[in-house]
């Protein structure tokens, strides 16, 4: 609740909820199941959506599912007894047990950091080949308009050197443990498109890069949710590595108007790319960015063996977004304004 109150991450709302290239029309008096609900991209969406609701009457019906209904509740509060809003409890790896239609779904529920990865890679493969199969399951059994898969800018693997465009694929190493978060996205964005051609079920995908924000959990462990609370704690950043991978970095607003562009106006059937081209970084660099926010400085240090694990071994993971941008989005936010405005909102929290 602290969250909704706070006047910038309130800004952050309504900029979306007015963008003009997103085609509200066509969700108003929709229906829309997300899952992954309390994570940091869709916990973002479902707020947009309930702002729309509240203050641009869209009538959208919000149904929200996650594994843990304690945080689920914590986290959406304010929405808990708004007949817009609906609550599912369960894990995403079991049958999707809804008994209403709706209109579209967008699947963001994954393990979708490191600690993960390394922790619990079966895991980690399962809920993401399991889940997005339970989902296809559903839209074609509810005859749904269109589904949205969450995949991750992961699946082009190594690179040659050039930005990602959606039709490239590059090396993964199957014997690497690791390597059970890109290929079992892989996997799944496969089976979206063999629902499609095998059921004709509407299907699109979205592959964002690394996205950050207030919206991050407290088990993200991704170097960005690192380096933040290293500095909202009066610390210095601790970067354990050279910090010399090259990543795109899109701030969550506009990765979520950028989802709802891909939902409402992308070709079914299509990847796109969800990136920000004046946020292409290396780590080290990023590390300077939120260090300097704070009149802090970066600590170099050695990672253990099991924070290792979890790294990605790509060295550049630059995302182009020119197909998403024929679609007519653009970024709003720029890197170093948002790194201060995470700053800001996590303050007060």
């Amino acid at each position: 609740m602290a969250l909704l109150n706070n006047r910038y991450y309130q800004d952050d709302l309504s900029v979306v909820a007015n963008l003009d290239f997103i085609h509200w029309e066509k969700i108003e008096n929709k229906s829309l199941l997300i899952t992954g609900a309390t994570g940091l991209i869709c916990s973002f969406l479902i707020d947009v959506l309930m702002f729309r609701n509240k203050y641009f009457e869209s009538n959208i019906m919000v149904y929200s599912l996650s594994r843990n209904s304690v945080s689920a509740k914590k986290r959406f509060s304010a929405y808990w007894t708004d007949p817009l809003f609906n609550y599912i409890q369960q894990d995403i790896v079991d049958e999707i047990k809804l008994d209403e239609k709706v209109d579209y779904i967008i699947h963001g529920a994954s393990n979708a950091h490191p600690a993960s990865y390394a922790a619990d890679p079966v895991g980690t493969i399962k809920s993401n080949v399991w889940g997005i199969n339970n989902l296809l399951d559903y839209s074609l059994k509810a005859q749904c308009k269109r589904v949205l898969y969450i995949s991750s800018g992961e699946v082009y693997g190594e690179g040659n050197g050039e930005d990602f465009i959606e039709s490239y694929s590059g090396y993964i190493n199957p014997l690497n443990a690791r390597s059970c978060y890109p290929s079992s996205k892989r996997t799944s964005e496969n089976l979206c498109i063999s629902y499609l051609d095998q059921y004709n079920v509407d299907v699109v995908i979205a592959r964002p890069c690394h996205v950050y924000g207030p919206t991050m959990t407290e088990s993200d462990n991704r170097a960005f949710a690192q380096f933040l609370r290293n500095v909202l704690a009066g610390n210095d950043v601790v970067l354990k590595s050279k910090g010399a991978q090259c990543r795109s970095y899109c701030y969550v607003a506009d990765c979520i108007s950028a989802l709802l562009v891909i939902l409402l106006n992308g070709k079914v059937g299509e990847a796109y790319n969800i990136a920000n081209k004046k946020s292409n970084i290396t780590v080290g660099e990023l590390a300077e960015a939120i260090a300097t926010a704070r009149q802090r400085k970066v600590i170099y240090d050695i990672p253990s063996n099991e924070e290792q694990k979890g790294y990605s071994v790509i060295t550049r993971a630059v995302l182009s977004s020119g197909k998403l941008d024929s679609l007519g989005w653009y970024p709003k936010y720029t890197l170093t304004d948002s790194i201060q405005k995470v700053i800001e909102i996590l303050l007060d929290k």
